[in-house]
């Protein structure tokens, strides 16, 4: 069957093999990196990592660099490599504005990947012959919102994309809501982006095969900390879930709440709902476990597997850990979370939807089950 490769522009970022968090690879100086930060003295400084760089400069608009455009730009101001291979510049009297820059290394124009807006405008390539339980089909279609709330727990604005099923709009129905977590690397643009979260949820319901549901997409990704699993889990108790039930028709009791995440999500997935447990009826850790590098016992430890396994087998209704077969880079530290789940006596499911390793080929396999199983 012929298949057509259309190029969408959505705002996701790209598939990458750093799913799994930077915890799965070696640091770098560039993960916490703040590329455009304003210091005490009211100047700031612009920096990236780019190690291997023979030179690196800067351009953008006038006010922001100097010299950059127009008929009195000059050369481009060059940046200073430091020893831990990031390079950085600081320019004072910048004016309270928007400003648009990229950098220039060893003569390619370079899109700051360090930008929160990044994840908006990375080019997505859809391989479909339109009949892919992921395509867009003649279905009703429901909307993605973009949402910003005050994080209290983070003390700064952030954004949450929420999927609201067709007809929402006039109906006056309370609904469950799944709160789905991407893994690391990425934001909330990338469940509904690359993981085409709209698409498959329109078919499911459109196909009778899911219950209606509110899917709430929230930002996983804190930066400037060296472990954003924890400020998260706290972020997700104290700051989102009140958004959503104070600002949706929704159903607030754990019977009618649902979390997933992968990879990192994953991880913040275990980190909410096994410290709260009497929130959450459905819990799916897709492509995770513990975090990497520590001791599986000491980590089901500290969530509490032990001491909580017999209440969290009364409360969790479903608790699935699935993998994308054993070219997933999270399948042996899933293994040796899972023996410590079954020494605990904590009950679970597990299975593996896709054979496609760690890649959103098996998290979109992932939510086309999990969706199919809640709520019922």
């Amino acid at each position: 069957m012929k298949r057509t490769l259309a190029i969408i522009c959505l705002a996701v970022m790209a598939v990458s093999a750093f799913a799994q968090g930077p915890r799965m690879f070696r640091r770098t100086p560039g993960d916490t990196l703040q590329s455009v930060r304003i210091n005490p003295d009211g100047s700031t400084t612009i920096s990236i990592y780019a190690p291997k760089a023979h030179s690196v400069s800067v351009q953008g608009d006038g006010g922001f660099v100097p010299m950059s455009f127009g008929p009195a730009a000059g050369a481009r101001p060059q940046m200073v490599e430091g020893e831990n291979g990031i390079w950085s510049m600081t320019v004072k009297d910048i004016k309270p504005g928007l400003y648009r820059y990229h950098f220039v290394v060893d003569g390619m124009n370079v899109y700051d990947p360090k930008n929160a807006g990044m994840s908006d405008i990375s080019p997505i390539a859809t391989i479909s012959d339109g009949n892919d339980f992921f395509a867009m089909k003649n279905v009703p279609h429901g909307a993605i919102s973009q949402r910003y709330y005050f994080s209290k727990t983070l003390n700064t604005w952030r954004r949450m994309h929420v999927w609201t099923p067709a007809g929402y709009e006039t109906s006056k129905k309370k609904l469950p809501v799944l709160y789905l977590i991407h893994g690391g690397g990425d934001t909330d643009n990338s469940w509904p982006g690359v993981g085409a979260a709209g698409m498959i949820l329109d078919n499911l319901l459109a196909e009778g095969k899911m219950e209606p549901m509110i899917v709430v997409m929230p930002n996983g990704t804190i930066t400037n900390v060296p472990n954003e699993v924890p400020p998260f889990a706290q972020d997700m108790v104290t700051d989102i879930i009140p958004f959503i039930e104070s600002n949706y028709p929704v159903l607030t009791d754990k019977e009618h709440r649902a979390i997933a995440g992968l990879s990192m999500g994953g991880m913040e997935t275990m980190e909410t709902a096994f410290n709260n447990i009497d929130m959450f009826t459905y819990v799916w850790v897709l492509s995770s476990s513990f975090q990497p590098g520590q001791d599986p016992k000491a980590e089901a430890e500290r969530l509490g597997v032990y001491k909580n396994a017999q209440k969290m087998n009364k409360t969790f209704k479903k608790l699935v850990f699935t993998q994308g077969g054993p070219s997933d880079i999270a399948y042996n530290n899933c293994i040796n979370t899972r023996k410590e789940l079954d020494a605990a006596g904590l009950k679970y499911e597990y299975m593996e939807n896709a054979q496609e390793g760690h890649s959103w080929g098996t998290w979109r396999a992932d939510l086309y089950d999990l969706a199919q199983k809640l709520f019922k």
